[in-house]
């Protein structure tokens, strides 16, 4: 990536983050919905991320765990491949681990039974 390009990302993800720690995503009307969970009733993998990541600029660790638990314990992965960029790659099995877990986390989360349902947002 060129500097500009950088620039430009770093700009932009920064408003991002702003505009998710002013105004809360359970009230302002702006944000994206869910269509999986409109059209299925089921809550998919990133249902109650936007949430989470609001309680968690916040400070309130806690509760954003209770929104999307995987989102907020993937951060640090994410964060860590955010630092790094793009040297050395990843290899193709821990791509695949991931989407086993975020898949497992999907269906998990939608059992109707006790502890599964904390996994709802």
């Amino acid at each position: 990536m060129t500097r500009s390009e950088n620039t430009v990302m770093v700009a932009t993800v920064s408003l991002a983050v702003l505009a998710l720690f002013w105004f809360n995503p359970t009230i302002a009307g702006f944000y994206p919905r869910c269509y999986f969970h409109e059209l299925t009733g089921w809550y998919c993998p990133g249902c109650g991320t936007t949430r989470a990541l609001h309680q968690l600029l916040h400070g309130n660790v806690a509760a954003a765990f209770r929104l999307n638990p995987l989102v907020i314990a993937l951060l640090p992965l994410v964060g860590y491949f955010a630092v790094r960029g793009h040297r050395g790659g990843v290899k193709p099995i821990w791509i695949w681990v991931l989407v086993a877990v975020v898949v497992a986390f999907g269906v998990l989360r939608n059992v109707p039974a006790y502890p599964f349902t904390l996994l709802a947002p």
